[in-house]
């Protein structure tokens, strides 16, 4: 008689984050995003993209959402050597934050470029299929454009993820009919039924949803 394997635990968040802690450059990052009041990526996500990064072997990479640099440090510390960060945010006062945390980090300006505008008219400015990798974190409603922008930059084999899909359970209920709550449920929906996308859907950063082009 076989005997029924007992099912899987929930994942423990605060293990995860804990297991690769953050380093000193990236605990400065996180205070000036404290100061400037924007939510970085915890240190689960941010691991995740590094191993995403690295993997790939990244050369190109958008980011969407520079914040303080949390999330940028992390892609960069997992991109090959002379890989260069194109990263996107409507705030001036992050990119100096963030310009700070990759200097700390000692990474040359020349592998960073930090555009400001709006996420929805520098994508469209970029080159198709000459990106490794893009990276979205930003404001939710904007998250089926990013997504349609997105994939058109990713070269065959390029990742795309969004960060925090599911804002605490929101998307999963159907009593949330709010267009920020819609927006997260179009991006799933479309992931899940694009040929061009193999989408899995991780445990981290408040659900990251991630894609490879095929």
């Amino acid at each position: 008689m076989n005997t029924p394997t007992p099912a899987a635990a929930p994942a423990d968040s605060g293990f995860v984050d804990g297991y690769l802690p953050d380093d000193e450059v990236l605990s400065s990052a996180r205070a000036r995003a404290e100061d400037l009041g924007c939510v970085p990526l915890s240190a689960g996500a941010g691991a995740t993209l590094r191993f995403l990064a690295a993997t790939l072997r990244a050369k190109a990479v958008v980011e969407v959402g520079t914040g303080a640099g949390v999330s940028g440090l992390s892609l960069l510390r997992g991109m090959a050597p002379d890989g260069v960060l194109t990263s996107i945010d409507v705030e001036p006062e992050y990119q100096r934050a963030a310009r700070a945390t990759f200097r700390e980090a000692g990474f040359a300006p020349g592998r960073t470029r930090l555009i400001i505008g709006r996420a929805l008219d520098v994508l469209q400015r970029l080159t198709p299929g000459g990106y490794d990798l893009v990276f979205v974190d930003s404001a939710h409603i904007e998250y089926p454009g990013c997504y349609e922008l997105g994939v058109s930059l990713l070269r065959r084999g390029g990742i795309i993820a969004f960060h925090n899909v599911l804002v605490g359970g929101r998307v999963i209920d159907p009593s949330h009919r709010d267009p920020e709550t819609l927006a997260l449920r179009e991006v799933a929906r479309a992931f899940r039924e694009d040929e061009r996308l193999v989408p899995a859907l991780l445990p981290v950063g408040g659900g990251l949803l991630v894609a490879a082009a095929i």
